[in-house]
């Protein structure tokens, strides 16, 4: 009897635990914007930008699918939202504290400067970030979700892909340089080890830049990806 309690609680916790993940990763203008969904209870998504702050949140009742080709604007939840009150810290009062079952913990006051205010832990989720120690095109970014690590390209790289993402986790970013052609330069070139190729300059001027071969909407290690 004691075993089955024991498994039992250990399944609600393991359950618990996986509902809250990383589902979603949005690359905007060219790769120099991403942000990333994090699917919690009850379809409730958050959607974190590099920099460490909740851009939009809500209900995705799609969240559950393997790709949503249209994205839908995201539904207001019905369910227990909290916010850090006045007595709290500063840097996080007035900020969402719990939604549902899940805590939203932040950096306070008193931790480094480039952490205030930015979001520390999603449930079980811990997130760091880059230093002022580290190369200046990765400063304040996120460093790493989880066990999921992120790297960037350096202030000493080519001008199209310097401080974009390099890598989540084993996905590897690879992007068209400054010298290529100038309708692409700068776009995603490779995302997981699928090419992407785009129409050039010599182009008719209504496809110049537009996705030639490569899927906007790709699924690696259960997260989606959209290139936008």
């Amino acid at each position: 009897m004691k075993k089955i309690i024991l498994l039992s609680a250990f399944s609600i916790i393991t359950l618990f635990t996986f509902s809250q993940r990383v589902n979603k990763v949005v690359f905007t203008n060219n790769g120099a914007n991403t942000s990333f969904g994090f699917l919690l209870n009850e379809d409730v998504v958050i959607n974190l930008s590099q920099e460490g702050t909740m851009e939009t949140w809500g209900v995705d009742l799609y969240a559950s699918r393997t790709a949503d080709y249209i994205q839908r604007p995201l539904k207001p939840y019905d369910g227990r939202v909290e916010y850090y009150t006045e007595r709290d810290n500063e840097a996080f009062r007035g900020k969402i504290k719990y939604i549902g079952g899940t805590l939203i913990t932040y950096y306070a006051n008193y931790d480094e400067k480039f952490l205030i205010g930015k979001i520390k832990a999603i449930g079980p989720i811990n997130i760091n970030y880059y230093s002022r120690y580290d190369d200046p095109s990765s400063e304040g970014k996120l460093k790493s979700i989880g066990q999921m690590n992120l790297t960037y390209y350096t202030s000493f790289d080519n001008d199209a892909y310097k401080g974009k993402i390099k890598s989540l986790g084993t996905v590897g970013i690879t992007y068209y340089n400054a010298f290529d052609d100038k309708s692409y330069a700068g776009k995603i070139k490779n995302l997981g080890g699928t090419p992407y190729t785009y129409y050039s300059s010599m182009d008719q001027q209504y496809l110049r830049g537009a996705l030639k071969t490569g899927n906007m909407i790709q699924v690696i290690n259960g997260i989606t990806f959209y290139i936008r």
